[in-house]
């Protein structure tokens, strides 16, 4: 299953991103989803990216406990 989104960028960043992707020989959808494979990836090894997230996990854990009750 595949989500459609839609992305603002900027002139210059749109401009670079096709450059990018025409030079690879790729379409502009598979370099921007690479590109945020590639992010994802740099977060999940970033140990202050998985302290932020576990302390939004505990967070909504607790929301989730109180409007369980």
């Amino acid at each position: 299953m595949t989500k459609h989104l839609t992305v603002r960028l900027p002139d210059e960043l749109a401009a670079e991103a096709e450059a990018v992707a025409r030079a690879e020989g790729m379409s502009l959808n598979e370099t921007i989803r690479e590109a945020l494979v590639d992010a994802v990836e740099r977060r999940r090894k970033d140990p202050a990216f998985k302290k932020r997230l576990r302390q939004i996990i505990d967070q909504d854990r607790e929301l989730l406990e109180r409007l369980a009750k």
